[in-house]
């Protein structure tokens, strides 16, 4: 059995270690064990926690040998973005301006994981400071590879953490997501992630001291976790969903809503905006549609999502605004090349004036609103995480041709950050060597209903990780 340890699902592993058949250090060690073997080829995980894992193991076991109930999540390891805090473990944001950074505390989400039992095993590379672009390359660390091909970047900018799950380093990954940063890594690695609603979790985005960043900083950023199965998404949601005195957004929302009246309707929107789809995005969202039918929903294709566009138009404005007073200090941070994909953005997007900006918040509400309306007719929307397979590595940051490519494939990501709605990745299958997958998005607040279409999907679809690497680079 110990081999076989990091290829469970973390609530087989949970329960294992409850149960006493297998103790918190061997699954640990056994999850150690695997990122020696493949880490090297990946470089996923950046800061190995090792001892202190085992440590908290150790302490799980005692726990446990002295009758003490254990948490949802006993001895999972789980990796944590460089961008989030682990105590007592530097935050780096992938630059070496910040690579003595230890934290004071844990981040409010690795605080929460860490009391249901769950252990940090390691950080997870990131695009440098999280604004170098959305293939995972840091200043310190290197690139990341897609375990999948070689050649196709894992995603962003989360994306050590989704090799990390994709690949048995780890059950469960942390990141964090403003426009895709975790569901894009899933569709690409072939996991499941887990965008939730503004205010679900609670977190905290402060950069450095005890400033809070701008409205877009603080209402377009959520963490949200990975997994290999939705059943394990399912369990973290439940862990970190809540409320935390250092997080005023956070809300206290039951985990669960009332279940809504007949088969819940199904909004299949496969070409949001119209620009084009790939066939084999359009074929998951099929297939993913059809799965949907059969699990009993009302599954209709509609024209369009509301004030596609629009959304687009102010989400870039309104962080630009937020981002350019900064950008002096921030493109020296970032480095040669680093800020070539942010660079583009501001040359592509001029600030707003103080009285255009008061105008875009007005427009940015009334963009949820309408999405609002809209999610009130349709509970669910089923549709693309990114409306290509994997791109080659660097895409966004190589030309403005290349970036208005990658920004134009995760426009529905965009925009369910930018009106603060719930989504989850789900795989749909392996398409020529790649991973494939759609997007389930939901009213505010019914994470619950996401996860229930999503896992009705992986029932009849299936599970496609924990994957072993594939060394060889298919010719592009």
């Amino acid at each position: 059995m110990q081999d076989a340890l990091w290829k469970m699902p973390a609530t087989a592993q949970a329960e294992a270690v409850r149960r006493a058949d297998v103790s918190a250090v061997e699954l640990i060690d056994s999850h150690l064990e695997r990122i020696a073997e493949v880490n090297p080829r990946m470089n996923a995980v950046t800061q190995l926690l090792a001892e202190r894992a085992r440590a908290a193991a150790a302490q799980t076991d005692r726990r446990r040998a002295a009758g003490e109930a254990l948490g949802p999540l006993a001895g999972v390891p789980f990796t944590v973005k460089e961008s989030t805090a682990v105590e007592g473990v530097p935050t780096t944001f992938g630059t070496e301006r910040f690579r003595d950074l230890v934290a004071s505390a844990d981040a409010p989400p690795v605080a929460r994981l860490r009391a249901a039992g769950a252990i940090p095993i390691g950080h997870s590379n990131i695009p440098t400071l999280i604004l170098a672009g959305m293939h995972t390359r840091s200043e310190l660390f290197g690139d990341t590879v897609n375990p999948w091909d070689r050649g196709r970047t894992p995603g962003g900018s989360s994306g050590g953490d989704g090799v990390a799950v994709a690949t048995g380093m780890a059950a469960l990954g942390l990141g964090n997501d403003s426009g895709g940063s975790v569901r894009i890594p899933a569709q690409f690695c072939g996991v499941a992630g887990l965008k939730p609603t503004t205010g679900r979790f609670p977190a905290d985005h402060r950069f450095l001291g005890p400033d809070d960043p701008g409205p877009a900083s603080q209402m377009l950023v959520t963490d949200g976790p990975l997994a290999r199965s939705v059943g394990d998404l399912r369990l973290a949601y439940e862990v970190l969903a809540g409320t935390d005195p250092r997080d005023p957004r956070a809300v206290p929302v039951p985990a669960y809503g009332e279940p809504l009246p007949g088969p819940v309707k199904v909004a299949v929107v496969a070409d949001p905006g119209g620009r084009g789809v790939h066939p084999t995005v359009l074929a998951a969202i099929e297939t993913a549609a059809e799965a949907l039918r059969e699990a009993g929903y009302d599954v209709r294709e509609v024209q369009d999502v509301p004030r596609l566009d629009e959304a687009l138009e102010a989400y870039g404005r309104i962080t630009v605004t937020e981002f350019a007073p900064t950008w002096p200090v921030v493109r020296q941070l970032l480095g040669e090349g680093g800020d070539r994909y942010i660079g583009m953005a501001l040359e592509q997007t001029p600030p707003a004036s103080a009285d255009e900006f008061m105008k875009l918040m007005g427009t940015w509400m009334n963009i949820r609103r309408s999405w609002a309306e809209f999610l009130d007719e349709y509970p669910l929307l089923l549709g693309p995480v990114f409306t290509e397979p994997p791109v080659e590595p660097g895409l966004e940051s190589r030309d403005r041709a290349g970036r208005d490519r990658v920004g134009s494939a995760m426009r529905l990501c965009t925009v369910t950050s930018f009106v603060g709605v719930p989504g989850v990745a789900v795989p749909t299958g392996v398409v020529d060597g790649l991973p494939s997958g759609v997007q389930i998005v939901g009213r505010a607040f019914r994470e619950d209903l996401c996860l229930s279409a999503a896992q009705a999907i992986e029932d009849r679809l299936g599970v496609f990780t924990p994957v072993d690497p594939r060394v060889g680079v298919r010719p592009h």
